[in-house]
């Protein structure tokens, strides 16, 4: 089957993020057991994931837990989700256009457009973007994969997917696509080059 498209993930793959130990350091500051933000925050970080709530209903919930702490918590929350940009694998995504159709599939947070259109102008890297809080499911959910492919307007054995964790790799290879697990960058270029030939 002839490669059509090639869809990459974002985080831990176009983004490399670090380890800031948000919530740690906030629970250290605020005198809170450790994991307890996440604890009591974990049914809205879901809803988020999936837009179920908007960033305004997610910062209401945050308050509930850290008080006036809440908005500086999030963008703390914001330098780590982002990161820094893999500019090698960016540059190699941009090159492979217009020879094939390009997107990103992204288990994201409401906000997550913006603030990496904003960032890393990610929407003039690929001709479509799938992210989570927008289509209403999560990697490895067979829909995301799909969806991805008839706005790529191509067949799932078509298409080429980079992720940097494995069950999202099955998931894709599940409904037929090649998938390739991300563990640096000339690795995945490499065996992407390889499907491609």
């Amino acid at each position: 089957m002839t490669s059509q498209a090639i869809i990459f993930d974002i985080g831990g793959v176009l983004e490399i993020a670090p380890r800031l130990d948000v919530g740690g350091r906030w629970e250290r500051r605020l005198g809170l057991d450790a994991g307890e933000i996440d604890t009591r925050m974990a049914t809205s970080w879901k809803a988020g994931t999936i837009g179920a709530m908007s960033l305004e209903e997610v910062l209401v919930a945050l308050e509930a837990v850290i008080g006036d702490h809440a908005q500086a918590y999030m963008e703390d929350v914001w330098v780590e989700y982002l990161g820094t940009l893999n500019v090698e694998l960016a540059e190699y995504l941009r090159g492979l256009r217009p020879r094939y159709r390009t997107a990103i599939v992204s288990n994201s947070f409401v906000g997550a457009r913006e603030r990496e259109q904003a960032a890393y102008g990610f929407e003039d890297l690929v001709d479509h973007i799938v992210y989570s809080h927008e289509a209403g499911v999560a990697k490895p959910d067979p829909r995301i994969y799909h969806l991805a492919c008839e706005r790529l307007a191509v067949r799932p054995e078509e298409a080429i997917f980079l992720d940097d964790v494995e069950a999202f790799v099955e998931g894709a290879r599940g409904v037929g696509m090649r998938a390739v697990h991300f563990r640096d960058t000339a690795q995945a270029i490499a065996e992407i080059e390889a499907l491609l030939s």
